[in-house]
Order: structure tokens, then C-alpha cells, then sequence
């Protein structure tokens, strides 16, 4: 436990690497403890003994769950599958451009299909920077300029069965799909997005007052759910039907997060339940805003992949949480 962790620099590097087990526990513990003092989750003691044998460790002082592994307290928690795993895993979806299917980390980690999904979605889950987790700040501010826009995800007019595609039109197109509303910020280029339950005024708006600090330069189309911004916000339309671009103002900047979006939804997952559209929405921001560090140099796998595994503890989804099924556990 006390050797020098090595970087790997790619994924191949990654396999190799973690195929060890007492790398990817040395490892692990590097990036939870990176101060290299191991705290019990329990009662937060400093000094507990690490059982070589079990690689866990017990903690000295008398209570229940003494002994604890570097999985506790993190979305690895209460998982049979290896670390080692685990940890190829997070650096796949975390870096995959357009996302990986459940059947490709199955393929690569050596689990079952069910697993490697249920697997991922914890992993979704630890990619997540919500408020609620208290990781995550507005965008914006008086110099920065904010992109807000919406978009439709969901079944295709061409798939559809010519009737269902007639109703489909005449009750406006976007009947049936999902909603997603997102937030970019020109100067940072940090993205919020939000799968929404509707496009009217008081849930979009509400979405920009959450995400983005007041007096923030925003852009918007001249859609009227957001005619009442400039209470808060310099804002700024532009009239799409006339044109896409006036001056700075304008919300193509957002295209491109759209378009890895629904390259990843169309091509990677193909067949996304509504129910479970927020988690992939979710990993696509995590890549998207993570592709340059602040001063704009670009990331390495390996940097993504660290950052990846800084945000995964204190975060847990049971398999009844992830399927609805209350009282449904998982044997994986």
C-alpha cells in the first residue's frame, strides 16, 4: 500500500495497469485519500488496520461495520465485481466521445450484459455534478455570455408507423419525445443541462434562475417562455425564422453539445427509456465540460479519468432505485 502509484496514459495502459488487484486498490486509495490518511466512513478515526488478506481495513474503535473497503461510501459500494473492473470501466465511459455500450465494457471487463449496465448507471451517477451534491456552482457572470436552448429527444417521424406519424404532426412533432434544456457559457465553456417536463415559462425560466448567476448576458431564440429574463438577465433574442445569427447574439454554440448528444443517444444506446434519459444527459456533460482544464489546455484520458473518480463518493444507487422496482436487488 505504500508503493508509487503509477499513471496510465491510456486504455490499454488501464487494463494492463489495474489488472493487478493491489494496483487498482492502490490506486483507488490514492485518489479517495489523496492525503494518505485512510478515514473510517463510520466514525471518521484515522489509524484503522489495513487486513492485508481481505485488502480492507478495520477500524479500532468498537462499533458496528468496523471493517470497510475502498468501495464504502461510493458508488462501488456493496458491488461483488473487482475493483479492478470497476475501475477499467470508469475510465471507458468517461472518455468515450459518443459513449459505450453496456455491451462493450461487458465485453472488455469480462461481466454480463446486466451488469455491465447496472454498472454504468452507477457510474452516471457518480459523473453527476448537482447541487444537491454541493459540486456544482451557476455559471455566468456580468462579463460572461450564456447560450439558453432547448431540444427534442425521442422517436423519429421516419421510424414511425404512418398513422402514429400523422398524429405525430398534426399535434405539433414533438409529442412523445423528451425534453432537454441546456446552458453553455461562452467564456468557461461549462455546460448545464436538465431534462425538463415541459417547454413553458415558469419551468424553463425557472431552470435559467437555478444555473445561472444574475446580470449574465443570456441568448435565447424568441420563443415566449423566456420573455421575461431581462427581469434578471441582459437578454437578448434572435429571431431563428429570420436568422440564425445576429452579432454575438446568437445560440449555435449549443449545437455541437446537441449533436454528441444525440450522436451518442442514436448511434451508441440507440434505445433510451425516458425513465433513465437524465443519466445519460448527465455523462455527456461530464465529458463535454471536461475536455479543457481552466487555463483551456486540453485534458488527457488519464486527467478525465481522475476527475471521474473524485466525484464518486457519497453517492450510491441501488438496483430498486435504478429500475423502480422497490425491493429488487441485484446479485451483481
Amino acid at each position: 500500500m505504500n508503493g508509487k502509484v503509477k499513471q496510465p496514459k491510456t486504455l490499454q495502459e488501464a487494463i494492463a495497469y489495474f489488472a493487478d488487484p493491489d494496483n487498482a486498490l492502490a490506486y483507488m486509495v490514492s485518489k479517495r485519500w489523496p492525503d494518505g490518511v485512510v478515514m473510517c466512513p463510520k466514525c471518521g478515526r484515522t489509524d484503522p488496520v489495513f487486513l492485508k488478506n481481505q485488502r480492507k481495513w478495520q477500524c479500532k474503535s468498537v462499533h458496528q461495520n468496523r471493517q470497510f473497503s475502498a468501495k464504502v461510501s461510493t458508488v462501488f459500494e456493496d458491488s461483488p465485481i473487482a475493483l479492478e473492473k470497476w475501475l477499467t470501466a470508469v475510465w471507458m465511459l468517461s472518455n468515450c466521445r459518443n459513449g459505450v455500450s453496456s455491451y462493450e465494457i461487458a465485453r472488455t471487463i469480462g461481466v454480463t450484459q446486466k451488469s455491465a449496465w447496472f454498472m454504468m448507471h452507477r457510474i452516471r451517477l457518480g459523473l453527476q455534478k448537482k447541487a444537491s451534491y454541493g459540486n456544482v456552482t451557476k455559471i455566468g457572470g456580468p462579463e460572461n455570455e450564456v447560450e439558453v436552448d432547448e431540444t427534442f429527444v425521442g422517436g423519429r417521424k421516419k421510424n414511425m408507423h404512418k398513422d402514429r406519424a400523422l398524429r405525430y404532426e398534426q399535434k405539433g412533432g414533438a409529442q412523445g419525445k423528451a425534453i432537454v434544456m441546456g446552458m453553455l457559457d461562452r467564456t468557461t465553456r461549462q455546460m448545464r443541462a436538465e431534462v425538463v417536463p415541459n417547454a413553458q415559462r415558469d419551468t424553463l425560466q425557472s431552470e435559467v434562475l437555478s444555473n445561472v448567476k444574475y446580470g449574465t448576458k443570456v441568448y435565447t431564440d424568441d420563443a415566449v417562455a423566456y420573455d421575461k429574463l431581462h427581469w434578471r438577465f441582459v437578454h437578448e433574442v434572435v429571431n431563428k425564422t429570420e436568422s440564425y445569427v445576429r452579432g454575438r447574439v446568437h445560440v449555435n454554440g449549443l449545437e455541437n453539445f446537441w449533436s454528441l448528444l444525440k450522436r451518442g443517444l442514436n448511434g451508441t444506446y440507440v434505445a433510451v427509456e425516458p425513465f433513465h434519459l437524465f443519466r445519460y444527459v448527465d455523462e455527456q456533460v461530464f465529458r463535454f465540460n471536461n475536455r479543457k482544464d481552466a487555463a483551456k489546455n486540453v485534458l488527457t484520458d488519464a486527467e478525465r479519468f481522475d476527475i471521474a473518480l473524485s466525484q464518486i463518493a457519497g453517492k450510491r444507487l441501488t438496483y430498486a432505485e435504478l429500475t423502480g422496482k422497490v425491493g429488487e436487488t441485484a446479485e451483481f
